[in-house]
């Protein structure tokens, strides 16, 4: 049976606890998702606290991380969600997202209701990767794809 948190300090320690472990065994944030056997992006947020794990996927993740059984069942729990607390992010690379919706959002609001209509985009039924890439102009760049289902607002 699904249970559901309304406090996340349970689930920020366990983030706390399961990134130490990945640091002291050396691994990827792709080796945790081969594991789990879902995606980097989805797994990773879930190890950080975001989403809830299915159970072999959760099993999985707690025997490489060397976690608990109470922690495998908290990899379970559907979250209180939101990774950032109130205010301005001080991290320099979460800011920089902050920054680029502070810029843009406004713009993907208007192309979005142009494109689609009154709605929204979810982050329910979604998908995120993150991809470096060779710039032409020296360096890498990164591609980052937000990919989200539209759903309309249904006048009642």
């Amino acid at each position: 049976m699904p249970h559901a948190q309304f406090d996340p300090t349970a689930r920020q320690a366990l983030a706390i606890t399961a990134v130490e472990a990945k640091i002291r065994k050396d691994l990827t944030w792709q080796q945790i998702a081969d594991a789990a056997g879902l995606s980097v992006a989805f797994t990773t947020a879930a190890v950080l606290g975001q989403h809830a794990l299915p159970e072999p996927a959760a099993q999985a993740v707690g025997e490489l991380l060397g976690l608990d059984a109470d922690a495998v069942a908290l990899l379970q729990t559907i979250p209180t969600r939101g990774s950032i607390p109130d205010g301005i992010p001080t991290d320099p690379t979460i800011y920089r997202f902050y920054e680029m919706l502070q810029v843009y959002g406004t713009t993907l609001k208007a192309l979005v209701h142009e494109q689609f209509g009154d709605g929204i985009i979810s982050a329910i039924n979604f998908k995120l990767d993150v991809k470096k890439v060779a710039d032409p102009e020296g360096g890498e760049r990164a591609v980052i794809t937000l990919d989200g289902k539209y759903l309309p607002t249904k006048p009642f």
